[in-house]
């Protein structure tokens, strides 16, 4: 606590007397009473008041217990798919990223499943994306039914994200998150080697989860694969690299640390990054980015790959631009 001073009333006792506009009703007002200082409340009363307000107090009980800096997060952002009764608790923390964290929840009884996975994204000043408008080049900004916003009627959401406005770091978390959703969506309808997206909600993502009660499925960069399964999982990438293609997607951050490894099997996860292959000028050079790293994980493995004959070929046959053409973009990107 700081120190009184007493020099600070002697002080305006002096600039009182001898301020040279001085009057009687500027005495009065000096001499009137300051109003009593309310304490703020508590983080623990913050966070009360918003599960209140967002009627999780109704049963909704988590076995997790959060820290006091995500408890009031983890709460709102889960709080629909509670209200739908998709779940009933929240068991344990799995993963934490620069974006986003992943909880085991136990799935309500009616879903016909016992474990659900939800990605909860952090709070926007929390958030690490670096060079995000690289992976943004060419896609359209969804609202939160995963629908395109229309520009032409609607200047103004355009001119919010380019300002970065409040509303407009907003509009571009939502679209961000549903990006992620509505490609899980399409992939897992295709075949795709991802998780079922469940549901959506402002703030987080509600998946499939993979793993048991005791642990969830670790990332493919923690596993060391026997001499049996490495090249058949590599195939099982390519493939996945393959269909992500035929529907115009780049991953984005394609790594063993974004491969789940659950009972032989692999799942390819975390795709808000997800680029147009045809409309985003950066799109070779992501793709060749994921294709290296893949490559580097597996050749550990005792797999023989080349990453740079893999790109083209696979550019080449899925991509329907000239790769001359896709210089050109690049440098005037």
């Amino acid at each position: 606590m700081t120190q009184y001073d007493s020099s600070i009333d002697k002080y305006e006792e002096y600039e009182e007397q001898f301020h040279p506009f001085n009057t009687d009703r500027r005495a009065r007002r000096r001499r009137k009473p300051k109003a009593r200082h309310v304490p703020k409340k508590s983080r623990r009363q913050v966070v009360s008041e918003i599960a209140d307000a967002t009627g999780l107090e109704g049963g909704f009980h988590t076995t997790y217990q959060p820290s006091r800096h995500e408890e009031a997060w983890l709460l709102s952002s889960l709080r629909s798919f509670y209200e739908q009764t998709l779940i009933s608790d929240v068991l344990a923390h799995v993963k934490g990223g620069k974006e986003a964290s992943v909880y085991h929840c136990e799935a309500d009884p009616s879903t016909g499943v016992i474990s659900l996975a939800a990605k909860v994204y952090r709070p926007r000043m929390f958030r690490a994306i670096r060079n995000d408008s690289m992976y943004r080049r060419g896609r359209a900004t969804l609202n939160a039914h995963g629908h395109d916003h229309d520009y032409a009627r609607d200047q103004r959401i355009a001119r919010a994200i380019g300002k970065k406005t409040a509303f407009g770091v907003q509009v571009a978390h939502t679209s961000w998150l549903m990006h992620e959703y509505t490609a899980l969506e399409q992939l897992y309808q295709a075949g795709g080697a991802v998780p079922q997206p469940i549901a959506a909600s402002e703030n987080a993502i509600l998946m499939s989860y993979l793993g048991d009660a005791q642990m969830a499925a670790p990332t493919l960069n923690t596993i060391d694969l026997g001499p049996d399964e490495a090249a058949p999982l590599f195939q099982e990438m390519l493939r996945n690299v393959e269909l992500m293609l035929q529907h115009d997607m780049v991953h984005g951050d394609l790594s063993a640390y974004n491969v789940l490894y659950w009972a032989g099997e692999i799942t390819l996860i975390d795709f808000p990054q997800v680029t147009h292959s045809c409309a985003n000028p950066n799109a070779y050079s992501i793709l060749q980015r994921d294709i290296q790293r893949t490559c580097e994980y597996f050749a550990r493995q005792g797999v023989q790959c080349d990453p740079a004959r893999i790109t083209d070929d696979l550019w080449s046959r899925y991509v329907k631009i000239d790769l001359d053409y896709r210089e050109e973009l690049d440098d005037v990107s």
